[in-house]
């Protein structure tokens, strides 16, 4: 194509990702889940990965992850993700592992299985889907709820002096010397968008470099769990969430 080049809008194809099935996903409208999926899919075919690749999903809306992309998944049980990882990774180097968790899983049931991983430094990716609430099981508070945000378990606003402070943990994994990449991202707008699959694609040749471990957050939105339209709730997020979760990278070695 010549510089100068007019595209026309007729000539532009928008493929979906070869990696992602044809199954109908069951996902809220306006959920973050798709997105992230679609630059997974897209990163790892695009690496050459995709018969290398295994993906750990636990419960909550992040197990659904093995419906829509074709690679190798393992299903662990809540929280203990990294813990699978690091087994599967450990007795066959070769392959590109990640988990795919949401904040309940990572940094309440799993906080210790997250941490020691991250600590130990094992060459495995985790995505990490912090979208502030509990989305799967009705809507209850999470370790990283916002200070003041209503929840079906905390229906007045989170409480300091009865639920503490929300728990930044992609803070507390930058301090550990076990992590080389630890970013967090979102998935709001097309430059988000863009900046987000670079540090995938960063974090999974880390992985595969022996580099250590990477975290990837994506700040996201629940538009069911927080009872907004998709619009209102990408707003809110931009509002509220991304002062308390700026993005960014908090650790790049």
């Amino acid at each position: 194509m010549e510089q100068n080049e007019i595209i026309k809008p007729e000539n532009l194809v928008y493929e979906k990702p070869k990696l992602m099935n044809e199954n109908p996903m069951h996902y809220c409208p306006g959920c973050s889940h798709g997105v992230i999926h679609k630059l997974i899919a897209e990163v790892v075919a695009e690496m050459g990965m995709e018969e290398e690749t295994i993906g750990i999903s636990p419960v909550g809306c992040a197990v659904f992850a093995y419906n829509y992309i074709d690679i190798d998944w393992e299903e662990s049980a809540h929280g203990r993700a990294p813990a699978l990882a690091t087994a599967i990774k450990r007795l066959n180097p070769s392959k590109m592992v990640f988990t795919y968790q949401g904040d309940g899983d990572l940094a309440a049931i799993g906080t210790a299985e997250t941490i020691h991983a991250a600590n130990r430094g094992e060459n495995i990716v985790i995505i990490f889907v912090n979208n502030a609430i509990y989305g799967m099981t009705g809507g209850q508070m999470a370790p990283t709820t916002l200070i003041g945000m209503k929840t079906a378990t905390c229906p007045y606003g989170r409480d300091v002096n009865l639920n503490g402070y929300p728990l930044k943990i992609t803070d507390l994994l930058a301090q550990l010397d076990g992590t080389c990449l630890v970013t967090r991202q979102s998935v709001h707008n097309a430059a988000a968008v863009r900046k987000a699959k670079k540090m995938l694609r960063k974090a999974f040749e880390n992985s595969m470099a022996g580099k250590g471990t990477s975290i990837v957050e994506f700040v996201s939105t629940c538009s069911s769990g927080w009872k907004m339209t998709p619009e209102k709730a990408n707003k809110w997020m931009e509002e509220n969430m991304f002062p308390f979760y700026p993005l960014g990278d908090l650790k790049n070695v």
